[in-house]
């Protein structure tokens, strides 16, 4: 098989910016990402993308109609497509055995199923979303079970390794890709058709093989070893708010050491998928605060279906009268008595604090959750500051009185 024509169920943050650096570095592949939501293709077909990343935007622009398309057309794309990505969400689950800590399977299911539906030629169907070990022996017996006359289905692995602001870097210039097939001639072939792909921009010494369930186990080590690695720092952080060091010239210090490395070891709130910034407005809330929300990317209704989710609060309507989204950082904080800053953006590091200053109420009170601000000119100007894994010489504790600003 020569692979001509490429289907995504999924355009979310992985499904979308890897088709289309595939279609970027695979110009005679037609590359198809579809999904369900119709204003999700809509953004991606639009001048605002649905999701922020550096350097996406140029992808699509130089992609989009040339050979990458977004569709609503699910069950042509399938049928037209010799190779087929899942990418497809897998939340936690809100409900039953696992409630709150296990993924929840339904679209990958679902996906599998309108695949065997949908499908009138042999697919290689490509398992890219963040699954437990096994998942891939469920699509495999769906596929198999709803199998037409004609039609065969080799299941492989293709786990992401994506970091969030930093996932257009990791795939054109990807440490290593990860490909899991079954151990047999068929399996084998479909593993080097989608070799062949990755290959068109990386070296093949990065291109490892393993079997299915080695991939998908692989995945999830890497992520436990990850969280090990921010779970160590955060907690040195803690160490060092009460002994007057500093976290970051610890972590610096930590990560000369060549058996460690200085990577991921930077102290914070954390990862802003499932972020901690939804639950330190969960934490407020519950506290009886008003919050006063900005975010530059994130939309306004995508931050109250966060915010009222079923794994969040059961008072959504609570949720919604006390919660204000403001367009600019300067509305949301006038009036406030403290800001909590959760996410990283540029702009942020830009803002006229001395502005700032003069419109919240007094004392006036930030939280750098991410340690991107000048701290001491922050207290210069009369704030009262305090950030993670270090102690200010002037502090005071954030208590949820009044209204906060999340940034």
């Amino acid at each position: 098989m020569v692979i001509k024509n490429i289907c995504c169920l999924g355009a979310g943050y992985v499904g979308g910016p890897t088709c289309s650096v595939i279609a970027l570095k695979c110009p005679n592949i037609k590359v198809t990402v579809c999904d369900k939501s119709a204003e999700r293709i809509s953004q991606w077909n639009s001048d605002k993308l649905p999701i922020y990343e550096p350097g996406l935007d140029e992808v699509v622009r130089k992609c989009r109609g040339v050979n990458l398309f977004f569709s609503t057309d699910i069950a042509k794309s399938i049928q037209e497509a010799d190779l087929i990505f899942i990418s497809v969400n897998t939340p936690t689950k809100t409900f039953g055995n696992g409630k709150g800590r296990a993924a929840d399977l339904k679209y990958i299911e679902g996906a599998a199923r309108m695949i065997a539906d949908l499908a009138t030629n042999n697919k290689i169907v490509v398992e890219k979303s963040t699954v437990p070990v096994k998942a891939a022996e469920i699509i495999m017996k769906i596929l198999r079970a709803n199998t037409k006359p004609g039609v065969e289905y080799q299941i492989l692995s293709n786990p992401e390794f994506l970091a969030e602001g930093s996932a257009i870097v990791d795939l054109l210039e990807a440490e290593r890709v990860l490909i899991g097939g079954e151990d047999t001639t068929e399996g084998q072939k479909a593993v080097q058709e989608l070799c062949w792909i990755y290959e068109h921009w990386i070296p093949a010494k990065n291109i490892l093989t393993t079997n299915t369930w080695s991939s998908e186990l692989s995945k999830l080590a890497a992520n436990a070893f990850l969280a090990q690695r921010i779970s160590s720092i955060n907690s040195l952080s803690a160490v060092c708010e009460a002994t007057g060091a500093d976290v970051s010239e610890v972590a610096r210090a930590v990560g000369r050491d060549s058996r460690i490395g200085p990577k991921f070891l930077e102290a914070s709130i954390g990862d802003t998928r499932e972020s901690p910034a939804i639950y330190v407005s969960k934490t407020l809330l519950d506290e009886g605060a008003k919050l006063h929300i900005y975010d530059p990317k994130v939309e306004i209704d995508q931050i109250f279906y966060e915010l009222t989710h079923p794994c969040v609060t059961s008072e959504p309507e609570v949720v919604k009268a006390n919660v204000t989204i403001h367009h600019t950082a300067y509305s949301a904080v006038s009036g406030v008595h403290a800001i909590v800053l959760c996410t990283e953006w540029d702009e942020f590091k830009e803002l006229d604090f001395k502005k700032i200053y003069e419109v919240m109420m007094k004392p006036a009170y930030i939280f750098d959750g991410r340690k991107i601000l000048d701290h001491e000119a922050l207290q210069n100007i009369g704030f009262h500051v305090q950030t993670i894994g270090r102690r200010l010489s002037r502090t005071c504790s954030i208590r949820a009185q009044g209204s906060q600003t999340t940034l």
